[in-house]
């Protein structure tokens, strides 16, 4: 597998002073790990540049290097080859990776978690809107920026997690439209169950939705509501209060599903008077203009659309509401970046943002970043929504809880699990499962859920790296595997090792660094890419070599501590991406 420059890590800096130091002149040496295993750990093109950039010849170059490296003492190197045009492939030693084997087993969750930084890091993600349906962008949002804050707290940053919500505006006035006359029919009693609540709750919106699209003197009555909703008119605080409450209890039971919980909840209610504080005042230095009774941002002068900050109601537009976000975050949370996670379908609008708050607040602005990701679709007549339109959050790991339960009871897998258990079995892979199938993919592509593929045991899944997690428990439970185990001293003569071992000793120990490049390159995807590849490396090593009848004590003992770092790797990888691992599955 290709895999991108690597630009730190502490194997990679050690290479580097050992190049620097060989190297007569100054040059940027950066390194990469080869595609093919046999060309080494880490590959450097450094005399390739050089050669370009003097004229000399670079597997000369590359030669000269090679040289006087060796006269260099590391115990992390055991041999450097020249290969190609002037490539130079280093080979790290086993005693370093043995030693590395073992600090892993004895680190355990530790391990590659970085030091603190004393970086401030706010993520902001999910935010889904009271009185509308959880649906699966907010569950995309939430399952990327999940990662992408654990990722930072590996990499030693004091990270926040941020909720902001849309508790105001024309959706909310919709649905209270539609509750004030859906009464004459019946509200759920405080008795009902919640989910009794939101459904009807979500008729309501429904109703309204389709009336402000269809009825002119509904309409109307739909936009006096929303002027009553922003000023809190008492008319409607009832109905209000209490369908936002049996939101925001809602949406709590999907982020504990989820396995989220959040630091801060803003809302638009409360950000809307910050921000038009800030158009105001914007509006005096000239960076908005009026505009037929509104208030707007002039973006062709930016090479941007222009976008309407203030109505003509003198209400404050989804873009003064974000704009009023950023301040209160701040003062909150003094970070040195906030992370904003949405649907790659708000790119443009958060172009526009983003120069607006460099006007207003350049020292914010370039502490925030936008990263969005793509659009979750399923395959044609696979699921359907109640109202046949939208899919929410819970529908889908609903059904795929329902088909590992079918999996589960067709197939006998679960029938070492007690009976009690299964249905959690059931509730970890079917998340597990909804979790790996959107983050193995590159943050921006559009996604289509594939029920099959994503529930595969033999393929790129959760459940495989989950189901692989747990045949390394199996094994080391039979072999009454304790950790005292990392501190035996191998004779590395006493231990030939296979294609098959050597292949895992080689990717296990890159963790650290993969999880420093996911979170600087705002990447689960790298994560996932190389915990499956762990988990390939451990079962063609399971399929062709015995563990716990192994042909001496020695080759026993290495395979167990193998066995159980790579569980430790597993279990690491996928806490980071928001995944539970099991023991028996």
């Amino acid at each position: 597998m290709v895999r991108g420059t690597l630009k730190s890590g502490m194997i990679v800096e050690e290479l580097k002073k050992v190049v620097q130091k060989a190297l007569k002149q100054e040059a940027e040496v950066v390194f990469e790990h080869p595609e093919n295993p046999e060309h080494g750990d880490y590959s450097t093109n450094v005399a390739l540049a050089l050669g370009q950039k003097t004229g000399q010849n670079p597997k000369e170059l590359a030669e000269g290097i090679l040289s006087k490296v060796k006269s260099q003492k590391s115990k992390i190197i055991d041999h450097i080859k020249v290969a190609g045009p002037g490539f130079l492939n280093f080979f790290l030693s086993q005693e370093y990776l043995f030693k590395e084997l073992q600090k892993i087993v004895r680190q355990k969750e530790k391990y590659g978690k970085a030091k603190n930084q004393k970086k401030k890091v706010m993520v902001e993600f999910t935010d889904p809107n009271p009185f509308k349906e959880f649906h699966i962008g907010h569950l995309y949002s939430n399952i990327v920026g999940e990662s992408l804050s654990r990722l930072f707290e590996a990499t030693g940053a004091a990270v926040k997690r941020a909720n902001y919500q849309g508790d105001v505006g024309l959706h909310v006035a919709k649905a209270i439209w539609g509750m004030t006359k859906a009464l004459q029919y019946k509200m759920p009693r405080d008795s009902d169950s919640l989910i009794e609540k939101v459904r009807w709750l979500g008729m309501c919106y429904a109703a309204g939705a389709w009336e402000y699209e269809e009825g002119k003197q509904s309409k109307k009555e739909i936009v006096e509501l929303n002027e009553k909703i922003f000023a809190q008119d008492k008319e409607i605080q009832k109905l209000y209060k209490k369908g936002k409450a049996w939101s925001l209890e809602y949406f709590e039971t999907i982020y504990k599903r989820l396995g989220t919980k959040f630091d801060y909840y803003y809302f638009e209610s409360e950000v809307g008077k910050t921000g038009l504080v800030l158009v105001q005042k914007g509006l005096e230095k000239g960076i908005f203009e009026k505009s037929q009774g509104a208030i707007i941002f002039p973006g062709e002068k930016y090479g941007l659309h222009s976008r309407v900050f203030i109505n003509s109601q003198g209400l404050p537009t989804y873009e003064a509401k974000e704009l009023g976000l950023a301040p209160t975050k701040y003062r909150d949370f003094k970070y040195d970046l906030s992370l904003i996670i949405t649907g790659n379908e708000i790119i443009e609008y958060f172009k526009v943002l983003l120069v607006v708050l460099k006007e207003i607040e350049p020292k914010l602005a370039e502490k925030t970043r936008h990263i969005s990701h793509g659009m979750v679709r399923l395959p044609v007549g696979k699921m359907s929504s109640r109202t046949g339109s939208v899919i929410t959050a819970e529908q889908l790991i609903d059904e795929v809880k329902s088909r590992v339960r079918k999996i589960m009871e067709s197939s006998g897998t679960g029938s070492e699990i007690p009976q009690r258990e299964q249905g959690v079995t059931a509730e970890a892979i079917a998340v597990g499962t909804v979790k790996y199938a959107l983050l193995h993919v590159r943050l921006g592509k559009d996604i289509i859920f594939d029920f099959e593929k994503s529930l595969s045991l033999q393929g790129d899944s959760g459940p495989y790296l989950q189901y692989t997690y747990a045949r390394c428990k199996s094994i080391l439970r039979q072999s009454k595997f304790n950790s005292k185990l990392n501190s035996i001293k191998f004779k590395l003569s006493g231990i030939k090792l296979s294609t098959e071992e050597e292949r895992i000793l080689r990717l296990l120990y890159r963790f650290p660094e993969v999880v420093k490049d996911a979170g600087e390159q705002f990447s689960p995807n790298l994560l996932c890419s190389f915990v499956f590849e762990v988990a390939q490396a451990y079962n063609n090593f399971y399929n062709t070599h015995r563990v716990l009848q192994a042909e001496d004590k020695a080759t026993k003992q290495f395979r167990l501590l193998l066995t159980a770092a790579t569980a430790q790797i597993i279990k690491n990888s996928l806490h980071l991406l928001g995944i539970k691992t099991l023991e028996r599955m």
